[in-house]
């Protein structure tokens, strides 16, 4: 080893190398897992692997270095992070979606507004003794959130918290609003100094393969358009009977509610003041979906493409059975200017399409 490696780096170097062994379990455990999925991993999948092998052996030891993986939609981040969690060892540790997670941090600030430290009193909350946290589809689109981020990372490293985080985007290319993204740089510098920055890359889109169906009830589901009689009939689309339903101690109107099934307009879902948090409480409720009357996403504000991706996110994450009802074929129905929009293509072409005739 050369006499210029510093010698903490040259003990750290040594104990990486005596780990190989470790390393080659975690890779044999993720082409078991590729195998069985019909799956071959990409250059870009074993370098990862590779990567997370090294912090995993040095994760007891307190000297593991948080990863944050980015890449395009498809390439395998969600299924990597969800591998790389069944290998760690710890009991303490937690997998969550970041809109799951952000949603009930906001809730417990707000509860604990009066405390002094309502972030860290919502954080021991949330995740106790977690030494290990991983989350799952990062993305940034709101200044306000965006402020509270360096408060929360800056707490989640100060108490030694291991943090593996996926997203679509590279750091640097997190909240793009040329408004607020210089106010970004400070979470940008922090996930680059305390983090290490992985892309995910390769030419396939696992999610285009067939054999992904056969593991999700998201994509067993179906995208009907224009949605006529026969089409509803094939499906067994319920006729409406709509109730009102009560979601975070507001009233939400559904087409239809019957045991875990329920079935919403695009319009009371996407068009009205909804958050995330509402998506979640239902998803916990109902676990086959029809979603009714999306049209052209292009023609809706802003707010309600981003709860449309919100939405699409949440029921992918939480894997629910679900029937989209359009008005005109699926490539023409998500356009729009929300920059997530492409992996919500991704989401939705996954499903079985059904058209006329």
């Amino acid at each position: 080893m050369p006499a210029w490696i510093p010698t903490p780096l040259r003990h750290l170097r040594r104990r990486l190398d005596k780990a190989s062994p470790a390393g080659n379990a975690l890779l044999a455990l993720f082409q078991d897992k590729a195998v069985s999925r019909g799956y071959t991993l990409s250059d870009g999948q074993r370098q990862v692997i590779q990567c997370m092998a090294r912090q995993l052996a040095v994760l007891e030891h307190g000297q593991a270095r948080s990863l944050y993986l980015h890449g395009s939609v498809g390439r395998g981040k969600s299924w990597l992070l969800d591998g790389f969690f069944q290998a760690v060892p710890v009991q303490a540790k937690r997998r969550l979606h970041f809109h799951d997670f952000f949603a009930r941090l906001h809730q417990g600030m707000h509860r604990h507004r009066a405390l002094d430290d309502a972030l860290g009193t919502t954080l021991t909350e949330l995740l106790e003794d977690c030494r290990v946290l991983c989350f799952d589809e990062f993305h940034v689109h709101d200044i306000g959130d965006a402020m509270l981020l360096t408060r929360l990372f800056n707490a989640l490293f100060d108490r030694g918290v291991f943090l593996l985080v996926t997203s679509n985007y590279a750091p640097e290319g997190l909240l793009p609003n040329p408004l607020y993204h210089e106010r970004f740089l400070p979470v940008i510098r922090l996930i680059n100094q305390r983090m290490q920055v992985l892309e995910v890359a390769g030419d396939t889109d696992f999610r285009s393969l067939p054999t992904n169906r056969a593991y999700q009830r998201f994509t067993r589901g179906h995208y009907l358009w224009p949605g006529d009689t026969e089409q509803r009939q094939a499906l067994a689309v319920p006729a409406a009977q709509p109730v009102m339903l009560e979601v975070n101690k507001r009233s939400l109107r559904a087409l239809y509610s019957e045991g875990r099934q329920v079935m919403f307009t695009f319009d009371d879902l996407c068009e009205r003041p909804t958050a995330v948090i509402d998506y979640l409480e239902l998803a916990n409720r109902y676990d086959r979906w029809i979603i009714e009357g999306l049209d052209d996403l292009a023609a809706c504000s802003l707010a309600a493409q981003q709860r449309f991706v919100n939405l699409v996110d949440v029921l992918y994450d939480q894997d629910k059975a679900v029937t989209v009802i359009g008005r005109r074929a699926l490539a023409h129905s998500l356009g729009g200017a929300i920059a997530d929009l492409m992996r919500t293509r991704s989401r939705l072409g996954q499903l079985h399409q059904v058209g006329p005739g």
